[in-house]
This record gives structure tokens, sequence and C-alpha cells, in this order.
């Protein structure tokens, strides 16, 4: 027998004059493979078309549909509302981004900040940037770690369940250290150890992370962020000792 569920969803449009965070309850028959998302599109189809969130790919692939599902982070779409033994469901917005307005944040501007901070594009070396030079070929085992460090899509989840970025905006959180990372292991930039140093060796980088592993128990993609964050911290701990030594 389906379930008849009830969505406490977080309400609250910063553009409407007056307006006030609240939750608003929805009632919702349940349906065979039912997903947060198809029940958000249902609600908003058919209850109340003012309900404000975000998606695109529906298939867990684009990262817009981040939410938090009874105080867990994660994506809407690859959300079973099965799952749940509850019959009310909790949603509530991303924590750690600027809200637009219901569950929808702004992680796009996040981070192309983020990008710019820390100047997360190839540097390439000098050969590298005549556009007649062949292409550098790589070996496959150096091609497939960085294609496991591109499949970030970007959620937001790991920055919402890090206990670090929440209490200090300026920490550049797993998805900042996840794509440093892949710059660092790329033969084919330019950088050195000492450069990313001054990105990431710092309180607001690999040295401030707490363990508390957050990032990789929440993230929707698997992505071993706590084996980065550990072999960039032996990195920059390296390049901090072989400083002193100069010195």
């Amino acid at each position: 027998m389906s379930r008849n569920l009830t969505f406490r969803i977080f309400r609250y449009d910063p553009q409407q004059p007056g307006d006030a965070p609240k939750m608003v309850d929805y009632q919702l028959n349940e349906t065979p493979g039912m997903t947060v998302f198809i029940a958000l599109n249902r609600l908003r189809a058919e209850q109340d078309p003012s309900l404000q969130f975000d998606f695109v790919c529906r298939a867990g692939i684009c990262g817009s549909c981040a939410m938090v599902i009874n105080g867990f982070p994660t994506l809407a779409c690859r959300t079973l509302t099965a799952k749940y033994s509850d019959v009310v469901i909790t949603l509530m917005p991303l924590p750690g981004f600027e809200l637009i307005g219901d569950l929808s944040v702004n992680t796009g501007k996040f981070m192309r900040e983020l990008a710019e901070r820390l100047k997360l594009w190839l540097h390439p070396k000098a050969q590298q940037a005549d556009i007649h030079h062949l292409e550098q070929p790589m070996e496959p085992d150096e091609a497939a770690k960085l294609y496991e460090l591109e499949r970030c899509v970007e959620c937001g989840v790991c920055v919402s369940a890090c206990a670090t970025a929440q209490m200090r905006d300026t920490f550049v959180g797993a998805v900042g250290m996840m794509k440093i990372a892949r710059f660092e292991l790329d033969s084919r930039d330019a950088r050195t150890a000492d450069d990313f140093y001054h990105v990431i060796g710092t309180q607001d980088g690999v040295f401030g992370c707490m363990t508390l592993l957050g990032c990789q128990d929440n993230c929707p993609k698997d992505l071993p962020h706590m084996q980065q964050i550990a072999y960039l911290r032996r990195k920059m701990a390296g390049t901090l000792i072989a400083k002193a030594k100069v010195s």
C-alpha cells in the first residue's frame, strides 16, 4: 500500500518584502520509485507553483538539486522516499550558501569565487603554450587519477556537511582542496608544491580541516575527500619543513 507522506518544507523568499522564514507542510501520496525530486515537482505542479528549488539533469550529474533532507545534505534526485520509515520528510536549503528562495541556494556564486581565489585552472608549462606543439601524452594511471577527481559535480554538499566551513566562511572546504589536488597531480601544470602552499597551506586550507569526515560521509559521488586532504597535508608539511631548513 502506498503511504501518505508529509513534506515539511522550509519556505522563505528574501526578495519578497515582509516575508519571514517558516515551515510549511504538504501532503502527497507516495508512488513506487518516488524520489524527493519527483515529489517536489509534483508538489509544484499540483499544489504550489511558487515553491522554489533547483534541478537540471535529474540524474545526479549536475548537482543542482542538493538540499538538506531529514538533517543530511544530499541530492534530491538520488534520494528515494521509500528509504525513510517516517512519513514526515523535512526539507531545508543547504547552509553556507546565499539563499535565493525556499530550497534554492546560489552554489554557482560560491564556486566561481572559489575558482578565482584558488586559480582553479591548468597553468601550462611554457612549451605547452605553443599551439603548434604536439599534445603531451599522459600515462593511463595519471589520467585515471585525474578522472576520479574530475567527477566532482560542485553540488555543495561537502561544504554544508563541513563544521569548519560553517564556522569559518574563509575555509576553502573539501571541494576546493579536491580541485587543488587535481591540478597538483597533473604533470602538465607548471605550479610547484611551494606555489600550492601559498594557496592552501594555512588554517583556511589543509591545516584547518578537523577531519570530522562530513565531506566524505555525505558526498553523493563517493569522492575520496579525506584521501586527497591527507595527500595535500603531507605535501604542504614537506614544503614547510623544506622552507625551515633553508632559512
